[in-house]
């Protein structure tokens, strides 16, 4: 079975006034299905450059990206958007839901974009709360009337509307109290146990240790973790000689 995401020799280059940045330098991953993966890294190491590809918001400037097998750089903007409507699902840490809309319509909101019939996106909208233990009761709730943790868990019902391949989770627990934090993340580790392939991007390690593997990301470049111990050691000794 060939893995959802295949990253091989990822470059992205930015030019900027001061010249070119090197975000991502020689990126290469795979995540196979049904994987729950958590990349790690501080700010400016290149994580949300590398997250953006992996959600066909952005294309590398060198190397290949395939998910589920298809090469995304070849494609056009309009291609690239239908992977994004169909294929992926994003969860944010800011959830970024209307505020005045139901909970129901922010989770039917991917269909709407799609052929799928009123009564069908409603269906879809109910199974997909479900699936992370959202009381009926919220359904008919504006979302700026929930809590941080129930507003989180209707963006990942959101993200799930679509059955998509891949849901990728930006820092996901950020705006979150730690118990709370963690009642979102069994939900992910629930949907990992349902098959679902899960890429979640943060800097905190308590987050990344529900993952099933973890990678970290530092100047652009992937470290294994003997690699990021051996940097952090140096950083150490270096701080200690100052």
């Amino acid at each position: 079975m060939r893995p959802v995401i295949d990253v091989q020799g990822v470059h992205r280059i930015y030019e900027t006034e001061a010249g070119l940045t090197h975000a991502l330098r020689a990126v290469s991953l795979t995540v196979e299905r049904g994987e729950f993966l958590a990349i790690m890294g501080p700010s400016g190491s290149g994580k949300s450059t590398l997250m953006n590809i992996l959600g066909c918001l952005d294309t590398p400037t060198a190397g290949s990206y395939r998910l589920e097998g298809l090469e995304v750089n070849s494609l056009d903007d309009d291609d690239l958007a239908e992977i994004r409507a169909t294929r992926l699902g994003f969860v944010f840490q800011s959830f970024n839901l209307l505020p005045r809309a139901t909970v129901l319509r922010n989770v039917m909101l991917p269909l709407t974009y799609s052929d799928v019939p009123a009564a069908e996106r409603e269906r879809r909208a109910w199974k997909a709360l479900k699936s992370v233990d959202l009381p009926e009761e919220y359904y008919e709730h504006k979302s700026n009337e929930l809590s941080g943790g129930q507003m989180q868990r209707v963006a990942i019902a959101r993200a799930l509307v679509n059955d998509p391949a891949l849901i990728l989770a930006d820092e996901p627990t950020g705006n979150l109290d730690t118990a709370t934090g963690d009642m979102v993340l069994q939900t992910f580790a629930r949907m990992k146990r349902r098959g679902k392939t899960i890429v979640l991007i943060t800097h905190d390690a308590e987050v990344a240790s529900w993952a099933d593997r973890i990678v970290h990301i530092r100047d652009g470049r992937l470290l294994t973790a003997e690699q990021e111990r051996d940097y952090i050691a140096r950083a150490e000794r270096k701080g200690a000689n100052a």
